[in-house]
């Protein structure tokens, strides 16, 4: 990324309209998630392929881990074990759907808040322990959003009979 004056701001616009913002490209990663209920969430088209409840998880772990070097806050945990896919275990049902969605919601919300004070000048440097620059993890959020909005649109073409072309 280059300097320029507002960097963050464009930022944030980039990021909300990959998650949540009305935008020219298509459904976002909320809107992916916002009629899908618990059943065709937890579908998969086959034994080894993922299904829409574990990307939806897999998002918000990411943005939990992209929270947390923004933030410098490294004493929270996120609610589910395991990292990159949480694992998942016992039942599954409409309640527990919505804090899944909840959740990705949740931490879009947090990384934006923090980002509102976050100055251009620091996304040119490293995280603590971090391999990259803010401004490339910033980047890559919004990147993966609809990287996996586009997966959760398809598993929800497949699900509901459409043809794939």
């Amino acid at each position: 990324m280059t300097k320029s004056a507002n960097s963050v701001k464009l930022l944030i616009e980039f990021l909300d309209q990959a998650f949540n913002a009305r935008a020219w490209h298509g459904t976002t990663l909320r809107g992916s998630v916002r009629n899908v209920d618990y059943k065709e969430a937890n579908w998969r088209p086959t034994a080894r392929h993922h299904n829409i409840r574990e990307i939806t998880l897999h998002a918000a772990y990411w943005k939990y881990i992209i929270y947390r070097k923004v933030s410098g806050k490294t004493d929270i945990s996120f609610p589910y074990p395991g990292n990159n896919w949480p694992k998942l275990t016992g039942a599954f049902d409409k309640k527990t759907w919505d804090k899944d969605k909840a959740l990705l919601n949740k931490y879009h919300d947090l990384l934006i808040a923090e980002l509102k004070s976050f100055p251009d000048s620091k996304l040119e440097s490293f995280p603590p322990k971090s391999k990259f620059k803010y401004s490339k993890y910033l980047l890559g959020i919004g990147s993966h959003d609809l990287y996996h909005a586009g997966q959760i649109q398809l598993l929800k073409r497949l699900k509901r009979g459409g043809v794939v072309k």
